[in-house]
This record gives structure tokens, sequence and C-alpha cells, in this order.
């Protein structure tokens, strides 16, 4: 997202653009880290990665918070709808995981991986799907860590690119 944004809204409205996508980013990349940060000094959960499925459950609120609040100010300041619906789409995968994260552990990280590479495509051109080798890495990456299973990494990722990209071509 710290990319993502600023590159689309670029796209959209060059440099005005681009400073939406930052303000985008701060939303749902700067705040959230340092979200996941303070829980974890403040011992509300076991690291920044929140690898235990029931921490993911006390740190979602602070997290769909600062995302919300993010979709609220991008649509009612008007941004350009590449970055609104960028960040709409980023929230609707973010409930669609939270949902899953009730039951079962699964992969953001694979989600917002696959999630970005099928928005880029849609955007740039299927030719950017030669990066989809990325999205397998991070997802083996997580495997390698022991952080998830394969059915995890793949249900991340088709999440991601499964609600975010048809959710983004919708709204944008």
């Amino acid at each position: 997202m710290l990319l993502l944004a600023p590159l689309l809204g670029w796209h959209a409205d060059a440099w005005p653009g681009a400073g939406w996508g930052l303000l985008a980013a701060a939303f749902t990349a700067v705040l959230p880290t340092l979200i996941l940060g303070v829980g974890e000094r403040r011992r509300y959960w076991g690291d920044r990665h929140v690898r235990r499925r029931q921490d993911r459950l006390v740190a979602a609120p602070g997290v769909m918070a600062s995302v919300i609040t993010g979709t609220a100010l991008l649509y009612g300041l008007d941004a350009p709808i590449e970055v609104t619906a960028l960040v709409a789409a980023m929230l609707a995968v973010l409930l669609v995981l939270l949902v899953i994260t009730f039951f079962w552990k699964v992969s953001v990280h694979s989600a917002v991986a696959a999630g970005a590479l099928a928005i880029l495509a849609s955007v740039f051109g299927t030719w950017l799907l030669v990066l989809s080798p990325l999205v397998a890495l991070i997802g083996w990456s997580r495997i390698r860590l022991r952080c998830h299973t394969i059915g995890q990494v793949a249900v991340g990722a088709l999440v991601g690119a499964g609600v975010g990209a048809p959710l983004f071509d919708l709204l944008g």
C-alpha cells in the first residue's frame, strides 16, 4: 500500500493524485503498522505479525478503524476514484479476512500481495502478471517461516485477488 496507493493516485491525477495516494497509504499501511507495534510493545499480542489467530481478533479493531477512517476521508474529501476504490477494496478484503479469522488463520501477507498484483494488472494491463512469482515467493516465505500452511496462504491469495480486484473494478 505504501507504493500502490501513490502509484494509482499518480495514474489518476499526477502529483495531486500521488498526494491522495500518500494519504491513503498513511491510513492503510503506516497507522496500522504503528498500531501493531504499540500493541506488541504493550503485550496485547505476541509480535507485529500477530501470528496467533486469537491475537488477530484483538488487533483487528484498531487496524480496521484506521482503514475505515481513511476510506471515509478519501470519499468525503473527493479523492481520485482510483485511490478511493483501492482503499474500499482493501477494506472489503480485510472484512472477509476478519470473518475467516474467527474460525481459521489466513495469510494477510498473501492476500495483500495477490490483491495488489490483481489491481495493478487491472489498471496497467495483464502483462504485469509476470510478477506473479513474487506473490508465490511471499506465500512460500510465510510457509517457510511456519507462520501459515499452504492452505492458509492459498486462501489468503484467493481472497486478496478474488475480492480486491473485482471490487476495485466495480468502484473504479
